[in-house]
């Protein structure tokens, strides 16, 4: 263990020790430093024109409580706040359009868009975060996931060029190192070939994603927008941030982390928070909870 990943859990032993052996470590980290800190300094340099990007694990009401918090954070700070959704594929937008403004029943919505899992309560409260009265917008990010599945199965040079239109411009696959992150998930895979092809998916998800996103703020500079994605898209700034810093270079873009900590002793957290010696910090913020 290097000496400070060994620093911070002597931290984390010392923490529970005092505050009982049922303790958690939970709250706001910086993801340098690691000192703690509130969600109002952590979002103090939130301007608009600015990107949010807020991991999660999928369907935890924890992680949807920390999301209205930052979003309700950031409107009292005076910003006008639009929701991007990972949830929502682009071609979809019309119809995202239409359930805000009262145009589409939730019914009807849901079965316009086909969601599946997990259930949509746990994101109502954000899609429906957004003013339509200030101009703020719920904005639809993915690629259509068709798509994504054909390129998963068959590759890039499947696609047809009706396909291949629904590609974000000037598609690029993500970073290296992330990459090399994306495929150590997979240690299980039936050849090379196989694990390329599942990241030309994932990158098609980043990469459309940061140009809806980068889209959005060119033109809506006076907003922020929060985006609600997953949390490998986040970690480590090799997704779906550096897709966004790619293409909109100006665009200052803010992250997220929330790390669930049910079940995991001091030197797990430790794991978690410390700053990665290949990859760097884990997010701009790391909220640490116990989530369910």
């Amino acid at each position: 263990m290097n000496p400070f990943r060994l620093f911070l859990v002597s931290i984390l032993l010392s923490a529970c020790a005092h505050a009982g052996s049922s303790a958690q470590i939970q709250g706001i980290f910086d993801g340098n430093t690691l000192r703690s800190t509130s969600l109002e300094q952590a979002l103090s340099q939130v301007t608009p024109g600015s990107v949010v990007v807020v991991g999660e694990n999928h369907g935890l009401k924890t992680h949807q409580n920390q999301q209205i918090a930052i979003m309700t954070a950031l409107r009292a700070q005076g910003l006008k706040v639009s929701v991007g959704m990972e949830f929502f594929t682009f071609t979809d937008q019309v119809f995202v359009d239409q359930y805000r403004q009262g145009q589409l029943s939730e019914t009807d919505f849901l079965s316009q868009i086909k969601w599946g899992n997990p259930s949509f309560e746990f994101y109502k409260d954000q899609v429906q975060f957004p003013l339509l009265s200030e101009g703020s917008q719920t904005w639809a990010l993915n690629a259509p996931r068709s798509l994504t599945s054909k390129v998963a199965k068959m590759g890039l040079s499947s696609l047809t060029s009706e396909e291949q239109a629904l590609l974000p411009p000037g598609f690029a696959l993500g970073r290296e190192s992330y990459r090399q992150r994306f495929l150590a998930m997979m240690p299980h895979l039936p050849n090379p070939e196989a694990g390329e092809r599942y990241f030309a998916a994932q990158s098609i998800w980043d990469d459309t994603m940061a140009w809806r996103a980068a889209e959005f703020i060119t033109q809506h500079p006076e907003q922020v927008l929060v985006i609600v994605v997953g949390e490998f898209h986040v970690q480590y700034g090799g997704g779906l941030p550096d897709r966004i810093q790619a293409r909109s270079p100006q665009t200052p873009v803010w992250t997220f982390s929330q790390v669930n900590t049910v079940d995991l002793s001091p030197e797990e957290i430790a794991t978690e928070m410390s700053p990665s010696p290949q990859y760097g910090p884990r997010a701009h913020f790391l909220w640490l909870a116990p989530a369910l």
